[in-house]
């Protein structure tokens, strides 16, 4: 049996296989810009990022000078904004750069026959509000941050 037949087998049977978990790993994990905005997936660790060819060199030099102050080169963005708090200079630094947070959030729906349904609805909250939600609301919520935007014009005013 060829390979690509053993991983479609696989696949359908519900096995994950290790190319499979690892490529769920690395759904967050990516860099993009447009005019405008910086995206990163939230997987990305500061150290991956120092790494990361297409991250710009401000960026790199914002997050060595002033994020990683108080921050672990292994932490990852998803953990440290889950856990972020407003006496952090990291918050200080990421209002600067006026970030936003996409999550994707449980909401309760009304279907079309008036029953109620709580589903995962992708949102995008500023910092601000983010970090104002205590642990337990973001539990409740069940929380799952995706990615993180910050402001090219926020990060081109900026001085390192």
């Amino acid at each position: 049996m060829a390979e690509n037949e053993v991983k479609e087998k696989d696949m359908m049977n519900g096995k994950l296989t290790e190319a499979n978990a690892t490529n769920q790993d690395n759904d967050f994990k990516y860099y993009m810009q447009d005019t405008s905005k910086i995206y990163i997936g939230a997987r990305h660790t500061y150290a991956e990022l120092m790494e990361h060819e297409m991250v710009p060199f401000k960026l790199k030099s914002i997050f060595e000078h002033y994020i990683m102050k108080d921050t672990q080169p292994d932490t990852s963005l998803e953990s440290q904004f889950y856990y972020m708090t407003d006496d952090q200079f990291s918050y200080r630094t990421y209002m600067q750069l006026k970030a936003k947070v996409k999550v994707c959030i449980l909401v309760e729906k009304n279907s079309l026959f008036g029953k109620k349904k709580i589903i995962y609805q992708d949102q995008m909250i500023p910092l601000k509000e983010f970090v104002q939600m205590n642990l337990a609301q973001k539990k409740k919520y069940g929380v799952k941050i995706q990615e993180i935007s910050i402001s090219k014009l926020a990060m081109m005013s900026f001085s390192v």
